[in-house]
Order: C-alpha cells, then structure tokens, then sequence
C-alpha cells in the first residue's frame, strides 16, 4: 500500500515529503510532478503569493534513471516566502533559539484551527498552528499523490477535475436533479485528463466559457466588498476497473475512502458521490443506474467505462451513472464521480470579530494576506487525494512489486 507523509510550515524553510510502498518501474520526473504543482495555481482570484511562490520539488531517492526503485521516495519543496519574500520569517520559524523579539500571534481568526489549535497543544502563540494548517501543506500532498497518480496513468487510469460552482455563479440542475453541467462533460469524455485539458484553460477551471465569465466578474465583484468565496468542483476517473473497495468492512468500502481524503483538505465542508445530495429527494426509479449486458468489455454509455465481468464472463454496464461509479462500497466499472464543497476562505479582508487569546479583549481580526476564491486550486488538490485513495485500491485488489507485474493483473479482468 502506498503511504505518504507531508512535513514542514508554511512559512518553514521547506516541505517535505516521504512516500513508501510504490511498486518499482514506475515513469517518475520532477518535471512531471511539477506540472501538477503549477496546476495548483491556476485559478483567478488567487493572492499575491500566487505571484511570487514557484514550486519546484526536488527528489532525493527512491527513483533511478527515471523509474522508482520501490523504495521509499524523498521529496523537499522549498518556500519562497522563506528564502526570497521577507526577510524576517527565517527568525520567526527558527527551528532554534528562544523566540525572543518576535512578535506573537494573539488574535485567532474565525473559520481557521487557530484557536483550537493553540487551546489543543498548550500554545501562547498562533503562529506555529498558522503555518502548519495552512493550505500551504497541500503543495507537497499534490507532490506526494502525483506518484500515486503516475501509477494510475501507467494502469489506463486518469483523473480529472472541473469547478461547477463559485458563489452564487454556477449550472443549473435538469428537470429531475441532473448535474446541468453532465452533457459537456459527456461531450469530451474519452479520458478524464481531456477534461483538464479544457478546464485548464479557464480563468477558474470551469468548462463553460459563459459561466467562466461570469465567475470572474463575480470575484472581482466580492473582492471589492473585501469578501471571499466557495464553491463546488466534481473529480472524475475513468478507466476504473469493477472491484476496488469492499462492502464486507466499514473501513473497506470505497466510497468512504473517498470522502475522507476529500474532507482531509482544508476548507472542505461536504462530499458527495455521484448524484448523491439531488439523490436524496428523487424517486428510486429515477435514480439508480439500470444494468445491461455488454457484447464487449467497453461501455460507451456514459462515458468511458470498463465494464463489470460477472462469474459468468458476461460483461455488464449501466445505462447511466448517478451512482458514481460506486455501487456496494466497489467500484462497478463506470468512470468514478466525487464532488467536494468548499467553504470560503475565512481570512478575509474586511476583519471579522474575535478576542485576544490571553486577555479576552474582543477585538476585530488583523488583516493578513487572502484569496478571494481558491476553488479551482482546491480542485487540482481533490484529484490528488483521489488519485492516491484509488492507487491503494489498486495494489489491495491486484497486488504487484513492479508495475508489470500489476499491469499484467490489471489487464487480466480488461480483457
């Protein structure tokens, strides 16, 4: 199984990570890694860190001649803010001495870990919970998941992502709780990366190029109020093979693995998979994915799809794909859909009340640096986790110490 671990502060030296359990053979290139960590910028509304932070992730071992080893892979992603921004922040995270002449934080901000996090650990200074649960930490979990993610490519599976909410700027649902937004999706579905190819190209990772132009002029609109925003955006995976997940254990089923990577993303507040909120006020007759038997092992129904090979070794498809692609806790062939909620960003720039962490004294927030909207960048975030959610039900399901060894298992149930 696949295990990774993120260290470092935001405005720390550097992050760094360490991923395990990789089967060796992988492709695996900085230069692709950091391909996906530039994706985590993209997005209007962003701050000005945005303008400044590059994040480049060098890898110190467990690859060789561009290929993992099965070995533990080492990552380390320098901090702009700490090496080229401001002079003083190596003083304020120095990892020794006794803090003497900093400046504490005192006024903990509604909607962040701040004040919990300084009550939980015993803290009479903000900033070490600041810099450790700030979003920044999502940098290297995409550079850690990106591993997990080139597996998948390797296996004939991608992930995609597109934003289909900001605000109040969003698609309309169909006349019986469709997503308005599923016919382009369908449209240009062959492989989930295709959607990013499109959504990439938006300002904020929408695949409309009306509703884009409304969202920005939404931003723009909220900035000036010194306000922020949150949103909806959907993940989508095919080339899924039936099976991965489990319904005999809680902790097993897929679904629920999901869901927790998602929610283990700052500022997240909801999930679902598939169709499942509009679902819920729908009849069963229109809401759950007729079967059909297939001549071959593709579906082309609604998406791209493997099929499901019974014990009989028909092959089985849905007509469509509220599901999600879940059904039972397993995946059931059809291209995986998982949508995340984000609140928005509570570091605002019209201040907000609290009270002084030691004295009591309410007072309003001090102004920090803020996004507006970081949903399009959460977006790229959620395709990560998700990506290392399905690598490990990947290897649980088939196994493998190399990637042909894996392929070869996978390729199996394809045919």
């Amino acid at each position: 199984m696949i295990r990774y671990l993120t260290a470092g502060e935001s405005h720390g030296e550097a992050l760094i990570g360490i991923v395990e359990g990789v089967p060796a053979g992988v492709p695996l290139t900085a230069q692709y890694v950091n391909g996906h960590l530039a994706r985590r910028w993209l997005g209007f509304g962003r701050g000005g860190r945005a303008k400044f932070e590059t994040d480049l992730v060098h890898i110190y071992s467990g690859v060789r001649f561009s290929e993992t080893m099965g070995s533990p892979i080492a990552l380390r992603l320098d901090n702009a803010a700490y090496t080229r921004d401001r002079s003083s922040w190596p003083e304020v995270m120095a990892v020794e001495g006794t803090g003497e002449g900093v400046e504490p934080v005192l006024l903990p901000r509604p909607g962040h870990a701040d004040l919990t996090g300084a009550q939980k650990y015993g803290f009479d200074d903000i900033r070490p919970v600041i810099d450790r649960s700030s979003a920044r930490e999502t940098a290297m979990r995409v550079a850690c998941c990106s591993v997990a993610r080139r597996l998948l490519a390797e296996l004939g599976i991608f992930v995609g992502s597109h934003v289909v909410r900001i605000g109040e700027v969003g698609y309309e649902t169909g006349s019986h709780g469709e997503p308005g937004w599923r016919p382009l999706v369908d449209e240009i579905l062959g492989d989930a990366e295709q959607i990013n190819d499109l959504a990439d190209r938006s300002e904020v990772r929408m695949l409309s190029s009306e509703l884009s132009a409304a969202c920005v002029e939404h931003i723009k609109a909220v900035k000036k109020e010194g306000d922020s925003l949150g949103g909806v955006y959907e993940v989508v995976v095919t080339g899924v093979p039936p099976g991965l997940g489990s319904y005999v254990q809680w902790d097993r089923r897929l679904d629920g693995q999901l869901a927790q990577a998602i929610m283990s993303i700052q500022a997240q507040k909801a999930v679902e998979i598939g169709d499942g909120v509009a679902a819920a006020s729908e009849r069963g007759s229109r809401v759950h994915d007729p079967i059909r038997a297939e001549q071959s092992g593709r579906s082309g129904s609604t998406g791209s799809g493997s099929g499901s090979k019974g014990s009989s070794g028909r092959v089985f498809s849905r007509t469509q794909n509220r599901a999600g692609g879940i059904e039972g806790g397993m995946s059931n062939g059809m291209p995986i859909i998982v949508r995340g909620y984000m609140k928005p960003i509570p570091t605002l720039i019209k201040p907000l009340g609290t009270a002084h962490l030691l004295t009591g004294e309410e007072q309003p927030t001090r102004y920090e640096r803020s996004d507006v909207t970081s949903v399009p960048a959460g977006s790229t975030v959620a395709e990560a986790v998700v990506a290392h959610v399905l690598a490990n039900a990947v290897l649980e399901k088939f196994g493998g110490d190399s990637l042909a060894e894996l392929r070869a298992r996978v390729e199996a149930v394809r045919q």
